[in-house]
């Protein structure tokens, strides 16, 4: 029953939080999470920061305003396993430029989920001894759906992403969401460019609805669970500011360098800069190439402060991220070790993405 009822509660306080009211003091902190996750091992590798560097098929997450670094058909796909194997985080994706290489469009579907939650309603008689056979499973699941567009004009890039959501619990809860993303890029000298991301413009929708059936909510009733009803739920848009360098050192090797700002305005959070106004969360990364074949990249995020449990005293504490990469002719694998917090935590997770350009006769690639 412990496990039914934590998913129940977590759908339900975060709703209740979120009555279609308009009134942003009912917007809660934490909605569609696991878009907040990020995708593609390099980008994660990097420690997130990668509005502005971001190009190809994963740019409808990042920045669309990347979708312009492509010059052929693109596909790519990503599988990563968090907490121990316990949740599933998959991706498909493909991108193409459009009217000779002055817009561009992407589809990028996302998975995140968690299989086989035990299913304990049943579990006792109604003589009140437990049976075991009762027992079924069912699976809480977020999808995504990225419809993403982006255009070329001169040094400024522009694109936008339409997000379509759907999460379901079970048979007892399922929600259905619309939301926008607006990015841009803009060049500032060569190898200099800086970008914005305006992430869930100006909020993004979730309507969630709940089917228990009446034995159900019988069941629920007597074991002091709340019964959730129909809500709204919204995500709070996000502004992401960010800077980019490529240094090449020598003929073959380069550096590239990003530092971006994560900045909300729903009040204080735990990061590095915080007032009971907005919150910035800065992130960086680094990624060393040799020759565009093979790539080492370093990142830093989710900078906090923590309390220690035992002393009282408090330290900053800082999530590393390491990752390689290989371009093989028209192939890129990238392998990312990574976590979701800090590291003293010692939750990390083995993320690999591929992707591969389909190039047509005569084209070459440059992403």
């Amino acid at each position: 029953m412990l496990v039914l009822s934590m998913f129940i509660f977590c759908a339900n306080s975060s709703n209740a939080q979120a009555q279609s009211t308009g009134d942003d003091t009912n917007t809660p902190k934490y909605s569609n999470e696991f878009l907040s996750l990020g995708l593609g091992a390099r980008n994660l590798a990097m420690g997130n920061a990668s509005i502005v560097s971001t190009n190809g098929v994963n740019s409808g997450y990042w920045n669309p305003a990347g979708l312009m670094h492509l010059n052929n058909l693109q596909v790519g796909a990503m599988h990563a396993e968090w907490f121990a194997g316990i949740a599933k985080y998959d991706h498909l994706g493909a991108a193409l430029p459009i009217s000779d290489g002055k817009r561009a469009i992407g589809l990028n579907v996302i998975r995140f989920a968690i299989d086989d939650i035990p299913n304990t309603l049943y579990i006792l008689e109604p003589d009140g001894s437990v049976n075991y056979d009762n027992i079924s499973s069912f699976s809480a699941a977020d999808y995504a759906f990225l419809l993403s567009y982006g255009q070329s004009l001169g040094k400024l890039r522009v694109g936008g992403t339409a997000k379509v959501i759907y999460r379901k619990v079970g048979s007892f809860a399922t929600a259905w969401g619309l939301g926008l993303d607006l990015g841009a890029h803009y060049d500032i000298t060569e190898g200099l460019t800086v970008g914005l991301m305006l992430r869930d413009f100006p909020r993004t929708y979730n309507t969630w609805s709940f089917g228990f059936t009446e034995e159900e909510q019988e069941i629920l009733a007597l074991t002091e669970n709340v019964i959730p009803l129909k809500s709204v739920e919204l995500t709070a848009m996000r502004i992401i500011l960010g800077a980019s360098y490529k240094l090449d050192i020598g003929e073959k090797m380069g550096l590239l360098s990003e530092l971006n700002f994560d900045i909300t305005t729903d009040g204080r959070r735990n990061t590095l800069i915080k007032t009971d106004a907005i919150s910035i969360d800065p992130r960086l990364g680094l990624e060393f190439d040799y020759d565009d074949f093979v790539f080492l990249r370093l990142g830093m995020n989710n900078i906090q402060q923590i309390q220690d449990d035992t002393n009282g005293e408090t330290y900053t504490s800082i999530q590393p991220n390491v990752g390689l990469g290989l371009k093989i002719k028209e192939i890129y694998i990238d392998y990312a070790f990574t976590g979701l917090n800090r590291v003293s935590d010692g939750i990390f997770s083995n993320v690999i993405s591929l992707k591969l350009d389909i190039v047509r006769k005569g084209q070459n690639t440059r992403n």
